[in-house]
């Protein structure tokens, strides 16, 4: 059941129906079980894996509540971590891991007949694998207390809105939200319908009719040169953003008329002037996840120069494996490491420069220019994270810059053109959205300007969305 389905909106509409009007001292054990159905409508069998994990993870971490030493302290988390990522490691990264040193073997003549492991990647368990040990690290580190109501921890690992694809909420951030009474109010209902609204043109509008172009460039890269690559590879760059950020929009929203509140996720990331605020900006929940739980216990930057660069390129290179099992992904990860690490130790060089050139470092042109950069970084390194292999990615790069021969467009213009177009409309929302909060500003309007804007959106949005529930992207992860 995706989000992008009218199964979805009835899901929703009865669970939120449901929800207000059941007593409060049961609304959990509903939830629990409305997530639950989310989650086996994509495969029930899999059911079995997200339970396994609340469970172990919900032992472990009562065993370390009632640990008197270290020690054993430290060999529950150790438990917790290699059960959690065991059943990870098994369903998504065993035929990886299995091919590789196959080949290797092959390469140097060793026999191997291991054979690889025929699954499906179960939805979502990279995001729920990476919720419940930040909450086994949390009880280890003594930030949070074991939960003992094993039903409100379960609710934690699989509260749908964002079960499939994250925020990866915190455990002492959205745990405690369960017990609270949450009443039916207009307002926070209107703007978690509103949010979610957004989300969907996005992702429907947006995102998809990007998709279109994106897959048939990307899908046989070796059939174009010049324009079509550049335009697909742009526009690649806005659809993963709408398409992730859309669904981000949509999860935040649906718990907020629930009456939850889950952690922001994206910040217009294109505007970065670095490499490392495109990060501070960029999937959130993942890049301060990270930081917390691989960059600090490796030592940060609080360690040697070396030892410093070495953590940097660790934390990336897990962090693009993270994403999936292929080397594209790594090398992705890698990309955005180096050019942070590029700009960390170039600073001191840069800064003389501009101080010989008189540049002020509030300069708007350096500003600009440094958006420039860092937007064209995270474009080069996007064509790994969409090509189908390395070889692809590698194509499509040399025969980005057009000649004579390969001026063409050579896709449907209608489309190519209505993309500009959303694109257009999707950067002027967020350079207005800066300078003031276009939903409180409506909301501040007349009844009849309020209620005329959302019935043209909403026209809009039907009108103009791509059907077909197209995936996505991040589903896979």
């Amino acid at each position: 059941m995706s989000f992008n389905s009218i199964e979805f909106l009835i899901f929703f509409a009865v669970v939120t129906y449901t929800y207000f009007i059941l007593n409060h001292r049961y609304r959990w054990l509903f939830l629990l079980a409305a997530s639950y159905y989310f989650y086996m409508s994509w495969n029930v069998e899999y059911v079995v894996l997200i339970l396994a994990t609340t469970v172990s993870s919900y032992i472990f971490a009562l065993l370390m509540g009632a640990a008197r030493s270290t020690g054993k302290k430290k060999t529950f988390l150790i438990l917790t971590i290699v059960s959690n990522l065991g059943i990870l490691f098994v369903f998504k990264y065993f035929n990886f891991f299995n091919t590789n040193l196959k080949l290797l073997c092959t390469q140097m003549n060793i026999s191997y007949s291991i054979p690889s492991l025929d699954f499906l990647l179960p939805v979502g368990i990279s995001f729920y694998t990476f919720q419940t040990l930040s909450y086994s690290i949390d009880v280890y580190r003594g930030n949070k207390l074991p939960e003992r109501h094993f039903g409100i921890f379960a609710l934690y690992v699989a509260f749908f809105p964002q079960l499939v694809a994250g925020p990866i909420e915190r455990s002492t951030h959205l745990l405690p939200q369960f017990f609270k009474k949450n009443h039916f109010d207009y307002d926070r209902i209107k703007d978690g319908l509103l949010l979610m609204a957004w989300g969907f043109f996005k992702k429907i509008v947006i995102a998809d009719r990007l998709a279109v172009i994106v897959n048939q460039i990307y899908n046989h890269p070796y059939n174009y040169q010049g324009i079509p690559l550049i335009a697909a590879t742009y526009f690649f760059t806005f659809q993963i953003y709408c398409d992730f950020s859309g669904y981000s929009d949509i999860a935040i929203g649906a718990a907020r008329v629930l009456g939850y509140d889950i952690i922001k996720n994206f910040n217009r990331p294109y505007i970065s002037q670095s490499v490392a605020e495109f990060w501070r900006r960029w999937h959130i929940s993942l890049s301060t996840w990270f930081r917390d739980y691989v960059y600090i216990p490796l030592g940060g930057n609080r360690v040697s120069r070396w030892r410093w660069y070495y953590n940097i390129i660790v934390v990336f290179v897990v962090s693009g494996l993270w994403h999936g099992a292929q080397w594209t992904f790594v090398l992705w990860g890698l990309i955005h490491g180096l050019c942070l690490l590029l700009g960390a130790v170039t600073k001191k060089y840069r800064d003389n420069v501009m101080k010989i050139l008189h540049i002020h470092r509030s300069s708007p042109f350096l500003g600009a220019f440094r958006i420039f950069i860092t937007f064209h970084i995270a474009v080069i390194a996007w064509i790994f994270f969409r090509a189908n292999d390395i070889n692809a990615a590698l194509y499509i790069i040399k025969n980005l810059i057009p000649d004579g021969n390969s001026l063409a467009l050579r896709i449907n213009a209608h489309e190519f053109y209505m993309s500009i177009l959303f694109i257009g409309v999707l950067l002027a929302t967020e350079m207005i959205n800066q300078k003031i909060d276009i939903i409180s500003f409506i909301k501040r309007q007349k009844a009849a300007f309020r209620w005329g804007f959302y019935y043209l959106f909403m026209m809009c949005l039907l009108i103009l969305a791509r059907y077909g529930e197209q995936q996505f992207i991040y589903f896979q992860f």
